[in-house]
């Protein structure tokens, strides 16, 4: 009879996040000063609302007139008509579990089924403690008839579910979008 050997254990993301996936100018879909340009800042906590310091937040968007310059977009791909605008950020966390995004507001977008999207960002979350990245949205405060017509919006029934993908106004300007890993505040986040 042969000896069993014991199962090799799992591993998750690692510290190679900060080693691996940020560049400097991750954290700007536009350049700055471009007008119409706002910030985009959250924190990345778990489920005990401690701040995640070694996370990473990957954002991914259409331009303002709801395009992509991208060959998967069924209209065909699109130059943005804002200079230097990539749809793409990417921004580590620091100690107290914040990251940043500079971009532009998206527009709404076509939907498989023949509705509109509203407004949203799409976001990947990498952290320790995951074998996968964790999907979720960010839809704008001001966009109300907008993100109750959302078909993704709408497949939430529970009310406190669907705040937790509405990003806040900031004093002074900008959004906030806190990101809680688990918990009683845990995000809504999707299969992918």
């Amino acid at each position: 009879m042969s000896e069993r050997l014991p199962c090799t254990p799992s591993q998750t993301v690692g510290p190679f996040l900060h080693i691996a996936l940020p560049w400097p100018d991750g954290p700007f879909v536009v350049p700055e000063g471009t007008p119409g340009a706002f910030w985009l800042r959250g924190r990345l906590l778990d489920g005990d609302g401690q701040p995640v310091p070694d996370g990473l937040i990957e954002t991914w968007q259409a331009d303002p007139a709801g395009r992509f310059d991208h060959p998967d977009d069924p209209r065909g791909a699109a130059k943005s008509d804002v200079p230097g605008f990539r749809g793409f950020g990417r921004s580590a966390t620091d100690a107290g579990g914040w990251w940043e995004i500079l971009t532009v507001r998206p527009g709404s977008l076509p939907s498989p089924d023949g509705s509109t999207e509203a407004p949203h960002l799409d976001v990947s979350v990498f952290s320790r403690g995951l074998l996968h990245r964790l999907v979720t949205r960010i839809y704008f405060p001001d966009e109300n008839a907008a993100n109750e017509a959302d078909p993704v919006l709408a497949g939430i029934t529970d009310p406190r579910l669907r705040s937790t993908l509405i990003a806040t106004e900031l004093a002074g300007g900008g959004l906030r979008f806190d990101i809680h890993m688990q918990g009683a505040d845990e995000t809504v986040f999707f299969d992918f």
